[in-house]
């Protein structure tokens, strides 16, 4: 099998291999499987599409909506080295899946407005699929609402016409989308279980999400959620791409030189 690429954004030594090893535990990964970039701390470097399964970019305290002269240097090298990532994706419709971060981020490649008018703050959350997201091949075998865990200062506000909303939440209008086929963001995080999210609750409170005299009431109300059934995002976007090694669509159309993306 081809391996799948994980891509993070995270500085915290601790926090970011507690993130790889969530993703591998949730989607039923080996390390091995699942291959590993930080580009926080490097360029992403080349991605030669043929060589993986399918790609997933982790959540980030990076912010689309942040005006560019507060962006450090290492942030806006991200969005640039992300864009030009993206625009490959989504030409050969390449097996993608944005968690948080990667929503703002795929959202704002597509032309979405992204803005701080549906940001949550740390907590449980009902999700709700729509129309489309009960019909989706990824989607279609979770239940029609679920709870999942969030927090986010920025979120989709419009949608442009090449975006379909697959889920929603009551304070968060797009909380999953697909573009084309193969191109697929989530706002909420199927990747945090409970001892997860309550780790990073903690390790983000002084980051903005919330109020730090929050924190224990936000992890007294995380350990009362049950959020499995979001966790089967991350094992549908496997089983649906692991035995394919990458697309139909890719299979019609031979990756070449013009197919690699290196910075």
């Amino acid at each position: 099998m081809k391996p799948f690429l994980l891509i993070t954004t995270r500085g915290e030594d601790t926090e970011a291999a507690d993130e790889h090893a969530a993703y591998c535990r949730l989607t039923g990964l080996l390390p091995e499987d699942l291959e590993w970039r930080r580009i926080e701390s490097g360029p992403l470097g080349t991605i030669n599409f043929s060589a993986y399964s399918g790609i997933i970019l982790a959540g980030s305290p990076f912010t689309v909506s942040e005006p560019a002269e507060r962006k450090s240097p290492t942030e806006l090298r991200v969005e640039a080295e992300l864009a030009e990532l993206l625009t490959e994706v989504v030409r050969i419709d390449f097996p993608f899946l944005g968690v948080c971060y990667g929503i703002g981020t795929i959202g704002a490649h597509q032309g979405a407005k992204v803005d701080r008018t549906f940001g949550e703050s740390s907590q449980a959350m009902r999700i709700s699929l729509t129309e489309a997201g009960q019909h989706d091949p990824l989607l279609h075998q979770l239940p029609a609402t679920f709870d999942a865990f969030v927090g986010h200062k920025e979120a989709i506000s419009e949608v442009p016409d090449s975006v379909v909303v697959l889920a929603s939440s009551p304070s968060c209008p797009v909380q999953a989308f697909r573009v084309g086929r193969n191109v697929y963001a989530t706002q909420f995080h199927p990747e945090l279980d409970t001892a997860s999210f309550t780790s990073r609750v903690r390790t983000y409170a002084n980051h903005g999400y919330f109020e730090p005299s929050e924190v224990d009431s936000i992890i007294e109300g995380v350990e009362r959620a049950d959020v499995r059934a979001s966790h089967m995002v991350l094992g549908r976007f496997v089983e649906e791409y692991i035995s394919s090694g990458g697309t139909e669509a890719i299979a019609e159309e031979p990756l070449n030189e013009d197919a690699l993306f290196s910075v």
